[in-house]
């Protein structure tokens, strides 16, 4: 059975930080690149960060420079390490894992909430 499992969400205030993790279990297949989206109320999910599995990595103009994103030691983990929180980072985030066969996983969400 194939997990993403995330955890590390929750309330914090604007200029906080907070660090996402995700594990991905029982895919057959290698993973070539994993990343986080978000999507906020009312809107569509949109890319945050991916990486890749040599550490190649892609971030949203809106998050460059306050979020980094980083493989983790154990074999299919990534983070995610949000500073400088803004209140319009207020989202469910999602892991997504793509294999090398283009195959697409995604978990189920946690939610950051950013509000004083």
């Amino acid at each position: 059975q194939v997990q993403l499992v995330e955890s590390g969400g929750g309330l914090v205030q604007p200029g906080g930080s907070l660090r996402l993790s995700c594990a991905a279990s029982g895919i057959r297949f290698s993973i070539y690149r994993m990343g986080w989206y978000r999507q906020a109320p009312g809107k569509e999910r949109e890319l945050v960060a991916t990486i890749t599995i040599g550490g190649s990595t892609n971030y949203a103009d809106s998050v460059k420079d306050r979020f980094t994103i980083s493989n983790g030691n154990a074999k299919n983990t990534v983070y995610l390490q949000m500073d400088s929180l803004k209140p319009e980072d207020t989202a469910v985030y999602y892991c997504n894992a793509i294999t090398s066969n283009n195959l697409n996983y995604w978990g189920k969400g946690t939610l950051v909430t950013v509000s004083s």
